[in-house]
């Protein structure tokens, strides 16, 4: 481009067409790499552990890269919708979400194992998932949809509920409750409730106007969305609980395919080492959930094995059986997890 095609473009225009030229890794290490999620924003040492999770591992990830590689964090899901976060991954359009991986079970029926009813009982269950069979099984599936899980982040929850508590299966009769996934929504259908489907920074809203009685969430969630505000019941998910979900720190394969080797690596490394900081936090929120809920004036009760059983009798025969008559690759996934078990 010589002095005139660049007047005649115009300087904004001629540095687009420049930069446009890049290789996607070199304008990665320019403009970074952008991390989406749903929750709200915070600090280092401050706000949502998961919030907190997406900023210690950009500032690991810039030292360690030695500055080579920065990350952007964009909280509240100002970059882009929840639901359209897993998707923009696939296609490049999106380089980093933190975001339930079953929210993806509409175009990726696999990930719904992610929000199993029953099927991970502990955190110790969960960490086992990343070098076990099912989890090597579900890397895979991510693999070919083109998405990789960087960080595996599993947390406990339980059910806030306004009008009545929701503890053991036939509570749920007659109320209108979010589940969180498909599966969990065939288990409260069979057990007697109305479903309602919304992402989690939705339910504040819609438990305040009466169009929702009860919502499942991660315990973490109960406190970032405040809804001890308005909930008079809390199923506390710090002891037993049949609601375990992976909310994974994931990159765009695309996008992660086109970085120099040291920053794949740096990557993978500082993403291994947040899993640690992920289930200290999940567990430390399990504890702190009951006595914010508590000191709010809510009442809190605690599930034990007696409870999650009933709750696993149900899901066995709606939604663990559902979700392995799906296809060949999500038997597979169902039969690899129920050896944890």
């Amino acid at each position: 481009m010589d002095r005139r095609d660049f007047m005649k473009m115009g300087a904004g225009a001629a540095l687009g067409a420049a930069i446009g030229g890049l290789p996607t890794w070199a304008l990665a290490q320019q403009a970074g790499l952008k991390i989406s999620h749903q929750f709200p924003g915070g600090t280092l040492t401050d706000g949502d552990f998961r919030d907190r999770l997406c900023r210690q591992f950009a500032a690991d990830v810039e030292k360690k890269t030695a500055g080579a590689l920065k990350c952007a964090i964009y909280p509240g899901s100002s970059l882009m919708k929840t639901n359209a976060q897993f998707s923009a991954m696939r296609k490049g359009a999106l380089d980093m979400s933190l975001v339930p991986l079953s929210y993806a079970g509409g175009e990726v029926p696999e990930t719904n194992i992610g929000l199993m009813p029953a099927l991970v009982p502990s955190y110790e269950v969960g960490a086992a998932w990343k070098n076990s069979e099912a989890g090597k099984l579900l890397t895979k599936t991510l693999d070919a949809k083109g998405v990789m899980i960087v960080s595996w982040i599993w947390q406990a929850g339980g059910v806030a509920s306004k009008s009545r508590a929701l503890v053991s299966p036939e509570d749920s009769k007659g109320l209108k409750v979010r589940g969180g996934s498909r599966e969990m929504d065939m288990v409260l259908k069979a057990a007697g409730a109305s479903v309602i489907s919304l992402p989690s920074n939705e339910i504040y809203a819609a438990m305040q106007t009466g169009a929702m009685d009860a919502a499942m969430t991660s315990s973490t969630s109960f406190m970032s969305f405040k809804l001890e505000e308005i909930a008079k019941h809390l199923t506390s998910g710090r002891n037993r609980t049949y609601w375990f979900m992976l909310e994974p720190l994931m990159i765009s394969k695309e996008v992660f395919g086109k970085l120099p080797k040291a920053q794949q690596d740096a990557i993978l490394e500082v993403g291994a080492a947040m899993e640690k900081f992920g289930m200290e936090s999940a567990k430390a929120d399990d504890k702190a959930c009951a006595e914010v809920y508590a000191k709010a004036g809510a009442k809190v009760y605690d599930m034990d094995d007696t409870i999650v059983k009933k709750w696993q009798a149900i899901a066995r025969e709606t939604a663990w059986k559902d979700f392995a008559e799906r296809n060949e690759s999500c038997e597979a996934l169902m039969k690899a997890a129920l050896k944890l078990i």
